[in-house]
């Protein structure tokens, strides 16, 4: 079957199999492509050439788009540590698919580590010259070539599907299970379904996010990720997943897909898509709630812990507050049901079932008045002995520190954007001594210019933060009348607030400590209303 070789007893042999998720998904029992299959392959061609396996490095269910994979990292760690000497594959792309990643550690990585590289079925060996070696190149790049034709098949095909409504996720959302006659209709979960169904009654009658993850919890009903994947783990209800069930419009019958996808065929990462992009098909499976419902509840956007971050006005004092339990941020809410502002733990508020915090429930009105007056006391003693013009200053200093440091860094980018060109040029004359082949110099050439693409983007980012200092620097004068005009303290307002308060610590007692910034003695004072 194969061509006998010379055995080379000092070889240490590795042989590298690969196994996509596209292969495993279909039907290999006369197909060479299997991990068995592959293997056998691989270990009567060893023993026909009379040469000893050291090691086995498997990839099962990884796309050869990338090379970020256990098996392969393991057979590039074995070679720089000398482990193996000799890489035995089934074919070309078991090694990978991307051409450029290939041909650098067929052409470059492997020669370059005293490795010789054998793939069977294109008869490829680096230790021999012969004429079907010059084909690897061609068939590595068809081997990408066909990658790419082949995502984009399967993403014709699931577009298609998306259309016409069928469901292609990996699991139904919470509520619903795939049609065991059709994978591409939902049916409702005869287990979990009603759950749903009382998420909207309960928001409906009134209760508030939190209420109902409490309310959840009590009942002892296992989270959405908890069913899903049996986890063993002891997850609690909280008012995000409660909010993301409401907001799931698949809950009135209608398909809602391609709210993300992958940048590319070779990458893992996905982006979010806009709403205007999503695929969203009526009608397709049972509702478990009416649509009038629905919408109804999503338009008025009645989701009480979100409306704290609506585009309202933000309240005098808020982002300043901190809790000194756990260090979290207090939280200024509208309570819509008593017509008020209050304030408490945001820590406490999501996760209270898990008693990660204490509550530090307070109206924030009468708060805000205690503090303020608290406050103007203390401004009014600082000003009578102010200077302004110096206080400016440290404003200025404040603000500009993060951008003297900016500074810095667009030296040292500007000093390695140079060092990229320098390299780019020693390359370029290596090249032309032919020093270098042209395979070589054009794959790390790739890897400098688009180095100094991105060091571009950050050069010009940084030189357009210094213009800005440079005007910055010209309109000081005008910041002091700024600072003059702020310093109001009959009318305060949440520019000088910020400017003065560094943070306000309120303890589970309600105590309150006023945390100022310019060498301000904090104060202390405690909360009677």
């Amino acid at each position: 079957m194969f061509n006998n070789l010379v055995s080379f007893t000092s070889y240490k042999v590795g042989i590298y199999i690969r196994l996509s998720q596209e292969d495993s998904d279909k039907k290999y029992e006369s197909d060479s492509e299997s991990i068995v299959n592959q293997r056998n392959i691989l270990t009567s061609y060893l023993k026909s050439n009379n040469y000893i396996l050291t090691e086995e490095y498997i990839d099962d269910g990884y796309s050869g788009t990338n090379f970020d994979r256990p098996g392969f990292h393991k057979l590039i760690e074995d070679i720089n540590e000398k482990k193996i000497n000799m890489v035995l594959v089934k074919d070309l792309s078991r090694l990978g698919r991307d051409h450029v990643m290939t041909g650098y550690y067929i052409e470059t990585f492997f020669p370059e580590n005293k490795v010789r590289f054998i793939s069977i079925m294109e008869n490829y060996d680096s230790a021999k010259r012969q004429a079907s070696n010059d084909s690897s190149t061609f068939i590595v790049a068809c081997n990408d070539y066909y990658s790419k034709q082949n995502s984009y098949k399967i993403r014709d095909v699931l577009h298609s599907k998306k259309i016409a409504g069928q469901f292609i996720g990996s699991k139904p959302s919470y509520g619903y299970i795939r049609d065991p006659n059709d994978k591409g209709h939902l049916i409702p979960d005869p287990k979990v379904s009603s759950n749903v169904r009382n998420i909207f009654m309960w928001f409906k009658e009134g209760f508030n996010l939190k209420e109902i993850a409490d309310k959840l919890n009590s009942l002892g009903i296992a989270t959405p990720s908890t069913y899903k994947n049996s986890s063993k783990r002891t997850e609690k209800w909280n008012y995000d997943t409660v909010k993301s069930i409401l907001q799931n419009r698949i809950y009135t019958g209608d398909m809602v897909q391609n709210k993300e996808t992958k940048i590319n065929y070779k990458s893992k990462k996905r982006i979010h898509l806009d709403e205007k992009n999503w695929i969203i098909v009526e009608n397709t499976h049972e509702p478990l709630i009416d649509k009038l419902t629905f919408f109804e509840i999503n338009n008025k956007g009645r989701y009480t812990i979100a409306e704290t971050k609506s585009k309202r006005e933000k309240r005098l004092l808020e982002n300043l507050f901190v809790c000194k339990e756990c260090g979290n941020s207090l939280t200024i809410n509208y309570r819509k049901s008593k017509n008020c502002w209050s304030i408490n733990c945001n820590r406490f508020t999501r996760y209270s079932v898990n008693n990660r915090c204490v509550s530090h429930y307070m109206l924030y009105n009468p708060l805000e008045e205690l503090i303020l007056k608290k406050v103007k006391t203390t401004l009014e003693k600082c000003i009578k002995k102010l200077d302004i013009d110096n206080l400016a200053n440290e404003v200025y200093k404040k603000l500009s520190k993060k951008n003297n440091n900016n500074f810095k860094e667009l030296d040292k980018l500007i000093e390695r954007r140079e060092k990229c060109h320098k390299k780019l040029a020693i390359m370029y004359n290596d090249k032309l001594e032919n020093r270098i082949e042209d395979y070589t110099y054009n794959l790390l050439k790739q890897s400098i210019e688009k180095e100094i693409e991105k060091l571009n983007t950050k050069i010009k980012k940084l030189e357009n933060l210094k213009r800005q200092k440079i005007i910055y620097n010209t309109k000081l004068s005008d910041i002091i009348t700024e600072i003059k005009k702020l310093l109001d303290l009959n009318h305060p307002n949440r520019v000088l607030l910020l400017y003065v308060i560094d943070k306000i610590v309120i303890d589970k007692e309600r105590n309150i400590e006023i945390f100022y910034k310019f060498g301000i003695e904090t104060e202390k004072l405690n909360n009677n209303n």
